[in-house]
Protein backbone atom coordinates (compact mmCIF):
# COMPACT_ATOMS: atom_id res chain seq x y z
CA UNK A 1 0.00 0.00 0.00
CA UNK A 2 3.15 2.35 0.04
CA UNK A 3 2.39 4.05 3.35
CA UNK A 4 -1.09 5.17 2.05
CA UNK A 5 -4.21 4.54 4.37
CA UNK A 6 -6.34 1.79 3.09
CA UNK A 7 -9.08 3.30 1.38
CA UNK A 8 -12.65 1.96 1.52
CA UNK A 9 -15.92 2.88 0.20
CA UNK A 10 -18.45 3.61 3.22
CA UNK A 11 -21.79 2.43 2.32
CA UNK A 12 -24.82 4.78 2.90
CA UNK A 13 -25.43 2.13 5.50
CA UNK A 14 -22.37 2.06 7.36
CA UNK A 15 -22.18 6.02 7.75
CA UNK A 16 -25.90 6.23 9.08
CA UNK A 17 -24.60 4.09 11.91
CA UNK A 18 -21.36 5.91 12.69
CA UNK A 19 -23.36 9.00 12.39
CA UNK A 20 -25.96 7.91 14.84
CA UNK A 21 -22.90 6.92 17.52
CA UNK A 22 -21.36 9.91 17.28
CA UNK A 23 -24.69 11.92 17.63
CA UNK A 24 -25.17 9.50 20.93
CA UNK A 25 -21.78 10.03 22.36
CA UNK A 26 -22.40 14.11 21.87
CA UNK A 27 -25.29 13.22 23.73
CA UNK A 28 -23.59 11.91 26.41
CA UNK A 29 -21.02 14.52 26.81
CA UNK A 30 -23.71 17.30 27.18
CA UNK A 31 -25.07 14.81 30.08
CA UNK A 32 -21.99 15.26 31.66
CA UNK A 33 -21.83 18.99 31.25
CA UNK A 34 -25.34 18.97 32.74
CA UNK A 35 -24.50 16.54 35.34
CA UNK A 36 -21.21 18.95 36.33
CA UNK A 37 -23.80 22.04 36.06
CA UNK A 38 -26.37 20.31 38.48
CA UNK A 39 -23.26 19.92 40.79
CA UNK A 40 -22.22 23.50 40.87
CA UNK A 41 -25.54 24.87 41.63
CA UNK A 42 -26.49 22.34 44.40
CA UNK A 43 -29.12 21.15 42.70
CA UNK A 44 -28.13 16.98 42.69
CA UNK A 45 -30.20 16.04 45.80
CA UNK A 46 -33.78 18.35 45.11
CA UNK A 47 -34.87 14.74 43.95
CA UNK A 48 -34.98 12.29 47.05
CA UNK A 49 -36.94 9.56 45.55
CA UNK A 50 -35.84 7.57 41.95
CA UNK A 51 -38.78 6.22 40.05
CA UNK A 52 -37.38 5.31 36.60
CA UNK A 53 -40.68 5.14 34.13
CA UNK A 54 -43.21 7.28 36.00
CA UNK A 55 -40.46 10.06 37.25
CA UNK A 56 -39.65 10.77 33.68
CA UNK A 57 -42.98 13.76 34.12
CA UNK A 58 -42.04 16.49 36.47
CA UNK A 59 -44.48 17.83 38.37
CA UNK A 60 -47.52 19.33 37.00
CA UNK A 61 -50.20 19.97 40.06
CA UNK A 62 -49.47 21.79 42.50
CA UNK A 63 -50.28 18.78 44.90
CA UNK A 64 -47.66 16.80 43.05
CA UNK A 65 -44.81 19.96 43.88
CA UNK A 66 -46.34 19.79 47.56
CA UNK A 67 -45.61 16.43 47.43
CA UNK A 68 -42.02 16.34 46.38
CA UNK A 69 -40.98 19.39 48.38
CA UNK A 70 -42.36 17.46 51.34
CA UNK A 71 -40.00 14.89 50.57
CA UNK A 72 -36.95 16.84 50.00
CA UNK A 73 -38.06 18.72 53.19
CA UNK A 74 -37.41 15.49 55.09
CA UNK A 75 -33.51 15.11 53.78
CA UNK A 76 -30.24 16.33 55.40
CA UNK A 77 -29.55 18.91 52.84
CA UNK A 78 -33.08 20.77 53.45
CA UNK A 79 -32.59 20.27 57.30
CA UNK A 80 -28.88 21.27 57.23
CA UNK A 81 -28.38 23.79 54.86
CA UNK A 82 -31.47 25.00 52.91
CA UNK A 83 -33.90 24.79 56.25
CA UNK A 84 -36.37 27.56 55.08
CA UNK A 85 -36.61 27.33 51.43
CA UNK A 86 -39.71 28.65 49.78
CA UNK A 87 -41.25 26.02 46.90
CA UNK A 88 -40.57 28.85 44.19
CA UNK A 89 -36.63 28.49 45.36
CA UNK A 90 -37.14 24.95 45.71
CA UNK A 91 -38.33 24.90 42.04
CA UNK A 92 -34.99 26.05 40.93
CA UNK A 93 -32.90 23.46 42.45
CA UNK A 94 -35.68 20.69 41.18
CA UNK A 95 -34.92 21.54 37.63
CA UNK A 96 -31.67 21.08 37.13
CA UNK A 97 -31.68 17.69 38.11
CA UNK A 98 -34.67 16.81 36.70
CA UNK A 99 -33.08 17.71 32.81
CA UNK A 100 -30.64 16.00 34.17
CA UNK A 101 -32.64 12.86 34.61
CA UNK A 102 -34.42 13.62 31.63
CA UNK A 103 -31.76 13.73 29.66
CA UNK A 104 -30.21 10.11 30.56
CA UNK A 105 -33.65 8.85 29.43
CA UNK A 106 -33.53 10.36 26.28
CA UNK A 107 -30.48 9.41 25.85
CA UNK A 108 -30.91 5.61 26.51
CA UNK A 109 -34.44 6.01 23.90
CA UNK A 110 -31.62 7.75 21.09
CA UNK A 111 -29.68 4.87 21.13
CA UNK A 112 -31.78 1.69 21.91
CA UNK A 113 -34.70 2.81 19.07
CA UNK A 114 -32.08 3.05 16.57
CA UNK A 115 -29.92 0.23 17.89
CA UNK A 116 -33.15 -2.14 17.06
CA UNK A 117 -34.15 -0.55 13.55
CA UNK A 118 -30.68 -0.99 12.83
CA UNK A 119 -30.09 -4.89 14.05
CA UNK A 120 -33.31 -5.65 12.31
CA UNK A 121 -32.53 -4.14 9.04
CA UNK A 122 -29.22 -6.19 9.02
CA UNK A 123 -26.98 -2.91 9.19
CA UNK A 124 -24.86 -4.25 12.51
CA UNK A 125 -21.97 -6.79 11.21
CA UNK A 126 -21.83 -9.61 13.41
CA UNK A 127 -18.38 -8.83 14.98
CA UNK A 128 -19.85 -5.27 16.74
CA UNK A 129 -23.15 -6.81 17.78
CA UNK A 130 -21.95 -7.72 21.44
CA UNK A 131 -19.95 -4.39 21.78
CA UNK A 132 -23.24 -2.36 21.01
CA UNK A 133 -25.35 -4.75 23.88
CA UNK A 134 -22.91 -4.33 25.98
CA UNK A 135 -22.55 -0.44 25.18
CA UNK A 136 -26.54 -0.32 25.96
CA UNK A 137 -26.12 -2.59 29.26
CA UNK A 138 -23.41 0.37 30.26
CA UNK A 139 -25.80 2.96 29.93
CA UNK A 140 -28.58 1.46 31.88
CA UNK A 141 -25.73 0.67 34.66
CA UNK A 142 -25.09 4.10 34.51
CA UNK A 143 -28.49 5.22 35.62
CA UNK A 144 -28.42 2.96 38.54
CA UNK A 145 -24.77 4.22 39.56
CA UNK A 146 -26.44 7.89 39.38
CA UNK A 147 -29.21 7.06 42.07
CA UNK A 148 -26.67 4.84 44.17
CA UNK A 149 -24.37 8.11 43.99
CA UNK A 150 -27.07 10.31 45.24
CA UNK A 151 -28.24 8.50 48.36
CA UNK A 152 -25.31 8.41 49.46
CA UNK A 153 -26.46 12.05 49.98
CA UNK A 154 -29.62 11.50 51.49
CA UNK A 155 -28.60 9.34 54.88
CA UNK A 156 -26.75 11.91 56.90
CA UNK A 157 -24.00 14.30 55.49
CA UNK A 158 -25.97 16.94 52.83
CA UNK A 159 -23.54 16.20 50.26
CA UNK A 160 -22.65 13.01 47.96
CA UNK A 161 -20.04 10.71 48.19
CA UNK A 162 -16.93 11.84 45.93
CA UNK A 163 -15.63 8.19 45.64
CA UNK A 164 -19.55 7.54 43.46
CA UNK A 165 -19.06 10.53 41.78
CA UNK A 166 -15.85 9.35 40.31
CA UNK A 167 -17.73 6.35 39.24
CA UNK A 168 -20.85 7.76 37.96
CA UNK A 169 -18.27 10.52 35.72
CA UNK A 170 -15.55 7.80 35.01
CA UNK A 171 -18.64 5.90 33.19
CA UNK A 172 -19.64 8.57 31.65
CA UNK A 173 -16.44 8.89 29.78
CA UNK A 174 -16.17 5.33 29.40
CA UNK A 175 -19.33 4.98 27.21
CA UNK A 176 -18.75 8.26 25.26
CA UNK A 177 -15.07 7.05 24.15
CA UNK A 178 -15.98 3.65 23.51
CA UNK A 179 -19.06 5.11 21.33
CA UNK A 180 -16.71 7.04 19.53
CA UNK A 181 -14.26 3.98 18.78
CA UNK A 182 -17.22 1.82 17.37
CA UNK A 183 -18.71 4.95 15.33
CA UNK A 184 -14.83 5.16 14.14
CA UNK A 185 -15.10 1.56 13.25
CA UNK A 186 -18.24 2.10 11.05
CA UNK A 187 -16.49 6.07 9.29
CA UNK A 188 -12.95 5.81 9.17
CA UNK A 189 -10.29 3.51 7.66
CA UNK A 190 -7.18 2.44 9.31
CA UNK A 191 -3.81 2.44 7.38
CA UNK A 192 -2.95 -1.08 7.35
CA UNK A 193 0.60 -0.70 9.42
CA UNK A 194 0.87 0.65 12.83
CA UNK A 195 2.83 3.34 14.44
CA UNK A 196 6.09 2.85 16.01
CA UNK A 197 5.58 0.54 19.18
CA UNK A 198 6.70 2.75 21.40
CA UNK A 199 4.22 5.72 19.95
CA UNK A 200 1.09 3.14 20.35
CA UNK A 201 2.08 2.14 23.91
CA UNK A 202 2.88 5.93 24.61
CA UNK A 203 -0.99 6.49 23.64
CA UNK A 204 -2.48 3.97 26.05
CA UNK A 205 -0.67 5.34 28.69
CA UNK A 206 -1.79 8.73 27.97
CA UNK A 207 -5.55 7.82 27.72
CA UNK A 208 -4.90 5.88 31.10
CA UNK A 209 -3.02 9.13 32.83
CA UNK A 210 -6.31 11.17 31.19
CA UNK A 211 -8.49 9.19 33.22
CA UNK A 212 -7.05 9.32 35.80
CA UNK A 213 -7.08 13.42 36.13
CA UNK A 214 -10.90 13.01 35.20
CA UNK A 215 -11.26 10.95 38.69
CA UNK A 216 -9.01 12.77 40.68
CA UNK A 217 -11.32 16.07 38.68
CA UNK A 218 -14.07 14.38 40.38
CA UNK A 219 -12.50 14.06 43.57
CA UNK A 220 -11.86 18.24 43.29
CA UNK A 221 -15.66 18.29 42.30
CA UNK A 222 -17.25 16.02 45.09
CA UNK A 223 -14.99 17.35 47.73
CA UNK A 224 -15.31 21.16 46.87
CA UNK A 225 -11.77 21.31 46.73
CA UNK A 226 -11.62 23.84 43.84
CA UNK A 227 -13.22 26.72 46.22
CA UNK A 228 -9.65 26.79 48.25
CA UNK A 229 -6.03 27.33 47.18
CA UNK A 230 -7.49 29.60 44.44
CA UNK A 231 -3.88 30.72 42.87
CA UNK A 232 -1.44 29.05 40.17
CA UNK A 233 0.98 27.45 40.56
CA UNK A 234 1.62 27.83 44.36
CA UNK A 235 -0.85 26.65 47.06
CA UNK A 236 -1.07 29.36 50.19
CA UNK A 237 2.76 30.57 49.37
CA UNK A 238 4.05 27.03 48.87
CA UNK A 239 4.19 23.77 46.38
CA UNK A 240 2.72 21.93 48.93
CA UNK A 241 -0.88 23.11 50.60
CA UNK A 242 -0.14 22.60 54.43
CA UNK A 243 -2.63 20.06 54.89
CA UNK A 244 -1.43 17.78 52.75
CA UNK A 245 -0.01 15.06 54.79
CA UNK A 246 -2.91 16.41 57.71
CA UNK A 247 -4.54 12.40 57.67
CA UNK A 248 -3.12 8.97 58.94
CA UNK A 249 -2.64 6.86 57.90
CA UNK A 250 -0.83 8.75 54.96
CA UNK A 251 -2.99 7.08 52.21
CA UNK A 252 -6.14 8.64 53.22
CA UNK A 253 -4.44 12.06 52.20
CA UNK A 254 -5.15 11.87 48.65
CA UNK A 255 -8.52 10.12 49.11
CA UNK A 256 -9.72 12.31 51.69
CA UNK A 257 -7.38 15.58 51.96
CA UNK A 258 -8.82 18.66 50.02
CA UNK A 259 -5.43 20.03 49.83
CA UNK A 260 -4.02 17.03 48.40
CA UNK A 261 -6.73 16.66 46.48
CA UNK A 262 -6.52 20.25 44.42
CA UNK A 263 -2.13 19.13 44.47
CA UNK A 264 -2.56 15.71 42.90
CA UNK A 265 -5.39 17.07 40.32
CA UNK A 266 -3.44 19.82 39.31
CA UNK A 267 0.28 19.12 38.62
CA UNK A 268 -1.48 15.46 37.32
CA UNK A 269 -3.33 17.64 34.55
CA UNK A 270 0.05 19.42 33.64
CA UNK A 271 1.92 16.06 33.77
CA UNK A 272 0.03 14.43 31.61
CA UNK A 273 -0.50 17.40 29.22
CA UNK A 274 3.76 17.46 28.75
CA UNK A 275 3.40 13.64 27.73
CA UNK A 276 0.62 14.48 25.25
CA UNK A 277 2.79 17.31 23.86
CA UNK A 278 6.10 14.35 24.01
CA UNK A 279 3.07 12.04 22.14
CA UNK A 280 2.58 15.23 19.54
CA UNK A 281 6.29 15.77 19.31
CA UNK A 282 7.05 12.45 18.35
CA UNK A 283 4.19 11.44 15.82
CA UNK A 284 5.52 14.85 14.25
CA UNK A 285 8.62 13.10 13.43
CA UNK A 286 8.30 9.74 13.73
CA UNK A 287 4.81 8.51 11.61
CA UNK A 288 4.62 7.97 7.70
CA UNK A 289 1.23 7.96 7.94
CA UNK A 290 -0.87 11.05 7.13
CA UNK A 291 -3.66 8.80 9.09
CA UNK A 292 -1.72 8.92 12.39
CA UNK A 293 -1.26 12.74 12.24
CA UNK A 294 -4.31 14.36 12.58
CA UNK A 295 -5.73 12.56 16.32
CA UNK A 296 -2.70 13.65 18.31
CA UNK A 297 -2.37 17.14 16.79
CA UNK A 298 -6.01 17.86 18.21
CA UNK A 299 -5.45 15.76 21.14
CA UNK A 300 -2.31 18.36 22.00
CA UNK A 301 -4.03 21.55 21.17
CA UNK A 302 -7.05 20.39 23.48
CA UNK A 303 -4.58 19.60 26.03
CA UNK A 304 -3.27 22.95 26.20
CA UNK A 305 -6.80 24.87 26.44
CA UNK A 306 -8.23 22.56 28.99
CA UNK A 307 -4.85 23.35 31.48
CA UNK A 308 -5.45 26.94 30.73
CA UNK A 309 -9.24 26.33 31.51
CA UNK A 310 -8.65 24.92 34.50
CA UNK A 311 -6.38 27.50 35.65
CA UNK A 312 -9.00 30.63 34.75
CA UNK A 313 -11.50 28.19 36.43
CA UNK A 314 -9.29 27.93 39.74
CA UNK A 315 -8.76 31.45 39.53
CA UNK A 316 -12.07 32.83 38.82
CA UNK A 317 -13.57 30.87 42.11
CA UNK A 318 -15.10 28.24 39.97
CA UNK A 319 -17.17 30.10 37.83
CA UNK A 320 -20.19 27.65 37.29
CA UNK A 321 -19.57 29.05 33.31
CA UNK A 322 -15.94 28.46 33.65
CA UNK A 323 -16.18 24.89 35.13
CA UNK A 324 -18.56 24.07 32.64
CA UNK A 325 -16.42 24.59 29.77
CA UNK A 326 -13.47 23.14 31.37
CA UNK A 327 -15.95 20.11 32.05
CA UNK A 328 -16.85 19.80 28.41
CA UNK A 329 -12.96 20.14 27.20
CA UNK A 330 -12.00 17.17 29.38
CA UNK A 331 -14.68 14.99 27.52
CA UNK A 332 -13.49 16.41 24.13
CA UNK A 333 -9.42 15.92 24.93
CA UNK A 334 -10.65 12.26 26.34
CA UNK A 335 -12.01 11.86 23.10
CA UNK A 336 -9.33 12.91 21.13
CA UNK A 337 -6.55 10.35 23.02
CA UNK A 338 -9.26 7.11 22.14
CA UNK A 339 -9.14 8.56 18.59
CA UNK A 340 -5.01 8.85 19.19
CA UNK A 341 -5.25 5.50 20.21
CA UNK A 342 -7.85 4.09 17.51
CA UNK A 343 -4.96 5.80 14.61
CA UNK A 344 -1.92 4.33 16.23
CA UNK A 345 -3.50 1.17 15.51
CA UNK A 346 -2.68 -0.96 12.76
CA UNK A 347 -5.32 -3.58 11.24
CA UNK A 348 -5.17 -6.40 9.30
CA UNK A 349 -6.20 -7.28 6.05
CA UNK A 350 -8.38 -10.56 6.97
CA UNK A 351 -10.31 -7.67 9.39
CA UNK A 352 -10.08 -4.91 6.88
CA UNK A 353 -11.80 -7.62 4.03
CA UNK A 354 -14.17 -8.37 6.90
CA UNK A 355 -15.29 -5.08 7.79
CA UNK A 356 -15.97 -3.94 4.22
CA UNK A 357 -18.05 -6.77 3.73
CA UNK A 358 -20.02 -5.53 6.79
CA UNK A 359 -19.84 -1.79 5.88
CA UNK A 360 -21.53 -2.53 2.59
CA UNK A 361 -24.06 -4.65 3.77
Amino acid sequence: MNGQPISLHLSPHARAVGLWLLVVAAMVGAMTVIGGVTRLTESGLSMVEWRPLIGALPPISDGEWARVFALYQTSPEYQKINSGMSLAEFKQIFWWEYIHRFWGRLIGLAYAAPLAFFWIKGWIPKGLRTRMILLLALGGSQGVIGWWMVKSGLVDRPDVSHFRLAIHLGMAFIIAGALVWTALDFLSPRTPEAAPRGLRRMSWVVLAALFLVIILGAFVAGTNAGMIYNTFPLMDGRLLPPDYAALTPWWRNSLESIGAIQFNHRWAAVLTTILIITVWLRARVSVLHSGHRQAPSVMALLAIVQVGLGITTLLSLVWIPLAALHQATALLLFVAAVWTVWAFRAVSYTHLRAHETGRNL
